[in-house]
């Protein structure tokens, strides 16, 4: 799967040099100490890029709780898409996914799925992007500890509004349905320009699978407020 993931940017290999890529960083650490010591850091890197007739977008995120020390959470995934477009609304492209989690119900999950987007909307403000395709899953049950592999239909979504010059709203819906798990993950937040590079964002994120174990939670979620970087194209 990670090979998946390293072999997307060669599906555009020849618009990689001319694309203009958009770096962005993130970090958000809570420490708390007295009657119990807890640590939590997640942070989060993206790159972009975007020319003529392709798209990309990479990402690695990554979560880490101590409590008392004792490991409570401790979660990576690296994400990748490229996308031909077709014209100024749609485009044809595909998507990759692995995370590992060890306090999930599964030790890892991969995705690969080939996908049909569009842009409902896309203007100076707002914009409003859909896809959705057939792929297929891969998985290793953390209970079971047996390796599982299914296909899978994907649906993404994603709205963002500029309310003002410094504010920023954003939703970002992925679906990964599959039949022996549906995993769903929301984002819903808002990000504050400190200045021209630093925005403070404040999110809600509800991750949810269908199947897991007996005695583990369903859904999950992530409170965050972080420091973002992200440099202005000039």
């Amino acid at each position: 799967m990670i090979r998946l993931l390293t072999a997307l940017p060669l599906l555009a290999a020849s618009a990689v040099a001319s694309a203009q890529w958009q770096p962005s960083a993130e970090l958000g650490i809570v420490a708390t100490s007295g009657n119990s010591d807890t640590t939590s850091v997640n942070g989060r890197f993206g790159l972009t890029g975007e020319d003529a007739d392709w798209t990309h977008d990479y990402h690695l995120a990554a979560l880490r709780t101590e409590s008392n020390d004792d490991l409570t959470a401790n979660r990576y995934e690296i994400g990748a898409r490229s996308a031909r477009k077709l014209g100024e609304r749609s485009y044809l492209g595909a998507a990759a996914r692995y995370e590992n989690d060890d306090f999930a119900a599964y030790d890892y999950q991969g995705t690969f799925a080939l996908n049909y987007g569009t842009w409902l909307l896309r203007d100076e403000h707002r914009s409003l992007q859909l896809e959705g395709g057939p792929g297929v899953r891969l998985a290793r049950g953390s209970e079971t500890g047996e390796d599982e592999t299914s296909a899978l239909l994907r649906g993404f979504g994603e709205y963002k509004h500029q309310l003002t010059d410094s504010t920023r709203f954003f939703n970002t819906l992925l679906v990964e349905a599959a039949d022996d798990n549906t995993f769903a993950q929301n984002d819903i937040g808002i990000a504050v320009s400190i200045n021209k590079s630093l925005a403070l964002k404040a999110a809600y994120q509800v991750r949810h699978n269908t199947e897991v174990p007996v005695g583990t939670e369903r859904t999950d979620t992530l409170t965050s407020v972080n420091i973002v970087w992200s440099p202005k194209a000039e």
